[in-house]
């Protein structure tokens, strides 16, 4: 479900009660488009996320830490300067619509009480975090929108404050017989259920098909095409959500299929009856649960969009190089004939004249003793045409030896290269993310960073850490430093090392402590190992495993590569539900 006005009213009812009267103490922005308001109140300190993120905008409280920038940006420093010490005192959504204004009680310049207003507006690509004075004059806004971006709608630090174009749709708490009678007219063209949250403020394409579910009408039936008995249903089912969301009758839920995340809703819905739910104390509890794992998953990629662009250009190099040399190692196959030529050329050396252009020789090499037939230059003498084949094949030999190598170092950069890949799509955090740009840099791949003045501390990331059903450690690394480390420094001779064969992917290693681990472990360990690689979405993915005292880092090896020996293959294939079902620890 999108997050409607609905879903934001319980929110905001949530917050009227643990936030209004309460100070502001700490502003933090974690992230470009998010900041979060750190509020005392009745005793009890409180995280207000807020958030202008294009693809999941929105605001709750939330329990979760959240690493911020060592130099706060812009906006957050304007907003520590005018909220920092304030008392929120009102919390309101105008016409039920997508936007919460947080208004706040603070000292100015002059000692003097003046009201702030901070400003979430959920709209999407254009939502946007607005901090307004008492004068209702822009002081800053995390989106700036000039006349370029927009010429119905200027946003920026200086510009008196205007509400979005309100797209003519009706107030819902406002909602009465006639007005519904005139949405469905002007909407006639539109489906029933299009009709409705087109029409009103605040209400999602899923609550306006369960108001069609309710009133058992077909959600796609057009709206001119209802008859009175139709229309008078729709409106008392719409009615009746209105009357829920006047009395706050709300029960936020997350809703499941086939253990699988469907939706989440701020109260039952009937269209969902039979599903699993699983239902929170509060809305923020639901809406943190639910987009936090949506919202892991687009920072990541939107911090590694240009590590991901950068790698697969490289990928692209390596291919076109490979494909080149694959061309000139054909042309120079026939490197051995051109060697023939000139043996026989030179053991019959009396018998071919100047001048002529192709003579048959016997094979001599050969146990059927056929003839071959040899191109000649009649310009040359026959030792000069010998002379001239056994060239071209010392060339040939030379280019064949030098591709060859140049082959294999391609191959293996292509290698680390799918590897570095890998690794980008294991990122859970930040510090993933460093600690592969830190091995591109030190690779050559990315520009080397001016170094900083102070003492730095690197922050090292950790490798996955799981617990097999047999009560074994099973670590995973999540990019080719921590494989190393894992692999050298971490793991015991007698622990077992995982991988995928010939496949890019994460190091495995489970913890023996000197006790035989059972197959039941190794097939955990083997799930994980395909998972954690490229082949993530394949079948009868082979792992190999082996005790780590066989495995072995050539010198000068690329981050991340070892070779091994006597192992074993096991053939697996990885699904998420198997991997949910390997208890994972947050160490």
């Amino acid at each position: 479900m999108a997050f409607d006005g609905i879903m934001i009213n319980s929110i905001l009812c949530e917050l009227r009660k643990k936030t209004v009267g309460g100070r502001i103490d700490k502003v933090y922005q974690p992230e470009s488009d998010e900041i979060i308001l750190g509020i005392r109140g009745f005793g009890v300190n409180h995280k207000l996320l807020m958030t202008a993120n294009p693809s999941h905008p929105r605001l709750h409280l939330t329990e979760k830490n959240r690493e911020n920038p060592s130099e706060p940006p812009l906006f957050c420093m304007v907003l520590r300067k005018h909220l920092q010490g304030g008392k929120i005192i009102e919390i309101t959504q105008p016409s039920f619509d997508r936007i919460v204004n947080i208004k706040a009680e603070t000292l100015n310049e002059m000692g003097d009480k003046v009201i702030k207003t901070l400003i979430l507006e959920i709209m999407g690509r254009h939502s946007n975090l607005i901090l307004t004075d008492e004068n209702n004059n822009i002081l800053e806004c995390i989106r700036h929108v000039s006349f370029d971006k927009s010429s119905v709608r200027q946003v920026l630090p200086g510009k008196t404050y205007v509400l979005p174009p309100s797209q003519g749709k009706r107030d819902t708490l406002l909602l009465d017989r006639n007005n519904f009678d005139d949405v469905l007219e002007e909407k006639r063209n539109d489906k029933a259920f299009a009709a409705i949250y087109k029409g009103y403020t605040g209400i999602s394409p899923v609550i306006a098909d369960e108001i069609c579910f309710n009133a058992d009408v077909a959600c796609d039936k057009p709206a001119a095409m209802l008859d009175d008995t139709e229309r008078e249903r729709l409106f008392n089912s719409f009615a009746s959500v209105v009357a829920k969301i006047q009395k706050a009758e709300y029960e936020p839920r997350i809703v499941y299929s086939d253990g699988r995340t469907t939706d989440f809703t701020p109260f039952a819905l009937n269209k969902f009856k039979g599903l699993e739910e699983e239902i929170f104390n509060t809305p923020s509890e639901a809406t943190e649960k639910f987009y936090s794992a949506r919202d892991a998953v687009y920072r990541i990629n939107q911090k590694t969009a240009d590590l991901r662009h950068i790698i697969s250009r490289n990928i692209e190099r390596c291919v076109k190089k490979r494909d080149i040399w694959q061309k000139e190692l054909k042309e120079v196959e026939a490197r051995e004939y051109l060697r023939l030529c000139g043996e026989l050329l030179t053991a019959n050396i009396y018998s071919v004249k100047q001048g002529m252009t192709t003579v048959r020789l016997v094979n001599f090499y050969s146990e059927e003793q056929e003839e071959t037939e040899i191109a000649l230059d009649g310009a040359l003498t026959p030792a000069e045409n010998a002379q001239r084949y056994f060239s071209r094949y010392a060339k040939a030999k030379r280019t064949f030896a030098a591709l060859e190598e140049q082959t294999a170092a391609n191959d293996a950069e292509l290698d680390y290269l799918e590897s570095i890949l890998a690794a980008v799509a294991n990122c859970e955090n930040e510090q993933d993310i460093k600690e592969i740009r830190r091995e591109l840099r030190e690779q050559g791949y990315l520009k080397k960073e001016a170094p900083k003045k102070g003492k730095q501390t690197v922050k090292k990331s950790r490798p996955m850490h799981f617990l097999s059903s047999d009560g074994f450690d099973i670590y995973v690394g999540k990019n080719n430093i921590q494989n190393d480390e894992l692999t050298l420094k971490t793991a015991r001779g007698s622990d077992i090392w995982l991988h995928t064969k010939n496949i890019p992917g994460s190091h495995v290693i489970v913890v023996s402590g000197g006790k035989e681990i059972p197959d039941s472990t190794l097939t955990e360990a083997a799930l994980l190992s395909a998972f954690y690689s490229k082949a993530r979405g394949s079948s009868l993915v082979p792992v190999d495993y082996t005790q780590k005292r066989n495995v072995h880092k050539p010198n000068g090896a690329r981050p991340g590569f070892v070779i091994y020996d006597t192992n074993k293959t096991a053939y697996i294939t990885p699904t998420e539900d198997a991997i949910k079902k390997i208890k994972q620890l947050n160490d």
